[in-house]
């Protein structure tokens, strides 16, 4: 089994209980293909980069799970049909997914790597 995450956008309209119908029916799609889902995270109302179907904001919707292959193509057909999903996208993950890694990679610094040698006076 493989590691993806999804996300998908769902229309600003659906607020509320229909918002949490629309989240169940799709953890239930896959649940019912035995899918190890390891976070859902629901982001809220986002405004869009750009309109989609001439709609600006969307309530954006995260799924980490386990799943084979044949399972992401079952899932994402699903996801294509329902008129209330503006968009979607799955990616799969090649590291393997531990929820506990709650730091950032450090990152070296811009002073770290330059030379003290490159910044010579030339007072002349």
């Amino acid at each position: 089994m493989r590691n993806y995450e999804s996300l998908y956008i769902v229309h600003p309209d659906v607020v509320g209980d229909d918002l949490t119908r629309v989240v169940d029916k799709f953890r239930t799609i896959l649940e019912e293909q035995q899918v190890d889902i390891l976070k859902l995270d629901n982001w809220g109302p986002k405004k869009l980069a750009y309109p989609i179907k001439k709609v600006g904001r969307g309530n954006y919707i995260q799924v980490l799970f386990s799943a084979a292959p044949e399972v992401v193509a079952e899932y994402e057909r699903r996801l294509r049909l329902d008129e209330q999903i503006l968009r979607f996208l799955t990616v799969r993950l090649d590291d393997v997914l531990s929820l506990d890694q709650t730091e950032e990679p450090k990152r070296a610094s811009v002073l770290d790597e330059q030379d003290d040698d490159d910044f010579e006076d030339d007072e002349e």
